[in-house]
């Protein structure tokens, strides 16, 4: 459904009669600036290098950071889990749960071993953030991965919600080593240029880095606050 914009040329015209303007301009001319630092941090790293930056940060941000190929993935995902004291998980609908042969893990493996799993189904409604709200884990896979700041970007869609990287109580991103890139900067830049050729954009994309923590009171830092108490990055390095 397009949405409509009711009223806009009253209400610019009333802030440009605030501003001392006699109407608000048509266009905004972008500033070009002598200095782009935000492109050239990072800019010529490889992607082992990136990883090194990823590897550094995650120290940082209190977060495991495990390194696999994609024949260890399903093995290695089962042992983070474990970890973390299995039970129930809930992740996402993606189609690369199968790609990377985890599906055996979702449809098989845990549900025989009496952990509970559900993977996330929009015709079910609120009963999807029912089963986030106590699953022990969720998994999803990363979008983008910013490797100065430890975060992984997700797009959320109608097989994706949300709820699935913010209520259980840990927190599992598989990392496509393809998809490091330097920093923030790359990421804004891939979503301005999606929107600039017309493209979709999801209504809701995060910036995770970690698990939650807050450092409100007193400036001491307590991890696990209002979110994920612990949070595992698993990097696939030959996708």
């Amino acid at each position: 459904m397009t949405g409509l914009i009711s009223n806009r040329d009253s209400f610019l015209a009333r802030i440009s009669n605030r501003l001392g303007r006699e109407k608000a301009p048509n266009s905004i001319t972008r500033p070009k600036w002598t200095y782009n630092p935000q492109d050239s941090i990072l800019k010529d790293a490889s992607p082992d290098e990136l990883l090194e930056v990823l590897k550094k940060q995650c120290v940082n941000i209190h977060t495991d950071l495990l390194e696999t190929k994609f024949s260890s993935l399903k093995d290695v995902l089962a042992s983070i889990a474990e970890s973390y004291g299995g039970s129930s998980v809930v992740a996402v609908k993606d189609e690369r749960f199968t790609e990377y042969g985890i599906n055996e893990l979702l449809d098989r493996e845990w549900p025989n071993q009496n952990v509970d799993v559900h993977v996330w189904d929009p015709a079910r409604g609120d009963h999807n953030v029912q089963k986030a709200e106590r699953a022990n884990i969720g998994i999803v896979f990363s979008d983008m991965t910013l490797a100065e700041s430890g975060t992984v970007v997700l797009q959320s869609s109608m097989n994706k919600g949300r709820s699935v990287n913010f209520l259980p109580t840990h927190f599992i991103a598989i990392i496509p080593k393809s998809s490091l890139v330097p920093r923030m900067t790359q990421a804004a830049r891939f979503l301005r240029e999606k929107l600039e050729k017309g493209e979709h954009l999801p209504s809701c994309i995060n910036f995770i880095t970690g698990p939650s923590n807050s450092a409100d009171i007193e400036m001491n830092l307590v991890v696990g606050v209002h979110g994920p108490v612990k949070a595992a990055y698993i990097v696939v390095t030959d996708m």
